[in-house]
């Protein structure tokens, strides 16, 4: 029987670099909250691992689904096979974690398929090796993430948000965003990931709105002005905060009033209409 799971996106409220190990990996807090717009995954027993993406096989063994698939493997110490079948719905390059999300449902849902049993433990320590906001994917809802992605304290009750996403100039490389980053001579970012929090748990977004923060805000600017000019139009439309998610590009405009949203929405290009969620990043479905 093929099982069919919704991995669900993610928006960063804030994103704060703190420092960067000996490894290279950047030491982050960040407010994160998984969202309704979601990419679909379908999972049917077979006796080798393949997968197709929109239809086409795939053959890039860096695909996170097949990373999932290839980890669980290992793991377990043995061969076994599934026919993969993922629809993309998430913009790539766009800060809204698609591909760990993708991910996220594949560690879940061959668990399942295959009968393994593996404990949440177990999926967030596999999950942390494949990248670093694919713990949070596995988690979900509200929650302050920390380290490089493997400390997660969820935030409880928080509410569904009206939110507007607009990804100008097909995306930004995440790489090429922290690289610029690293070079330095970036204003401080300020950030009380705390009172973020308690403000988008409180559903109060003009104080999330001045509690915002992204550090990777000014260098994604800096490759792509585009960036700027559309977190300035998102509150020209009434958006009650407007932000960038992740290492860009997508813009987030989160707005109290759902109608006020699908307004805004229907004057941008391109913009997509979804919503925050405080239940987990992935449903399954048969």
């Amino acid at each position: 029987m093929a099982a069919r799971l919704l991995a669900r996106a993610k928006i960063n409220w804030a994103l704060n670099i703190t420092g960067r190990r000996e490894d290279g990996y950047h030491l982050l807090d960040m407010l994160m909250q998984t969202i309704e717009l979601c990419d679909e995954l379908t999972l049917e027993p077979a006796d080798e691992l393949t997968l197709t993406v929109d239809g086409a096989p795939e053959t890039w063994e860096g695909n996170l689904v097949m990373r999932a698939a290839r980890a669980l493997c290992r793991h377990v110490g043995k061969d076994l096979g599934a026919r993969m079948a993922l629809a993309k719905r998430v913009p790539a390059r766009a800060g809204l974690g698609g591909g760990s999300a993708d991910c996220a449902a594949a560690l879940r849902g061959l668990n399942t398929l295959w009968g393994l049993s593996l404990g949440e433990d177990e999926l967030l320590s596999i999950g942390a090796t494949l990248g670093a906001d694919v713990p949070f994917c596995l988690t979900g809802g509200l929650a302050r993430v920390s380290g490089i992605g493997e400390v997660i304290e969820p935030v409880p009750n928080a509410p569904e948000v009206p939110l507007v996403l607009v990804t100008p100039g097909g995306g930004l490389s995440t790489g090429e965003v922290f690289g610029l980053w690293d070079k330095g001579g970036w204003p401080e970012t300020p950030l009380d990931t705390r009172a973020l929090a308690r403000a988008v748990a409180d559903g109060d977004l003009a104080a999330a709105d001045g509690l915002c923060a992204n550090a990777l805000t000014a260098p994604a600017i800096a490759l792509m002005p585009e960036i700027g000019r559309l977190i300035d139009q998102m509150r020209e439309l009434g958006a009650d905060a407007a932000f960038m998610t992740g290492s860009g590009s997508t813009v987030v405009g989160a707005f109290a009033d759902g109608s006020a949203a699908a307004r805004a929405a229907a004057r941008i290009s391109g913009a997509v209409l979804t919503r925050t969620l405080s239940g987990p990043a992935w449903e399954a479905e048969d």
